[in-house]
């Protein structure tokens, strides 16, 4: 989609959209957002509805920079603790690899 053949208030909308989609647990929306709307935010010549959607593109980057430490962290604290988890780590895991730790 081409943003500068949208009007103002429609890229404000979508925007907003995106943000509050990332809320349902899909953090993929707010890194969309933030690098979509990344230069309409801080590059454009000021208007009416930018100062808004610097706000959204702001959270959208934090919200996107917290989900990735969440997301590593666990994919870390659970490869080096897979073997000591037994039985739970299997229950948890979808590919449970064969051979001894």
């Amino acid at each position: 989609m081409d943003l500068t053949k949208m009007t103002n208030d429609r890229k404000l909308y979508l925007c907003r959209w995106y943000f509050r989609a990332g809320f349902a647990l899909l953090p993929f929306l707010w890194a969309v957002n933030s690098i979509w709307f990344f230069n309409e935010a801080f590059r454009k010549p000021e208007y009416d509805e930018q100062k808004q959607i610097k706000k959204y593109v702001i959270f959208s980057g934090i919200g996107t920079i917290i989900w990735t430490v969440i997301i590593v962290t666990w994919v870390v604290i659970f490869q080096v603790n897979r073997a000591h988890w037994g039985e739970f780590a299997d229950d948890i895991s979808f590919i449970i690899p064969l051979g001894t730790p």
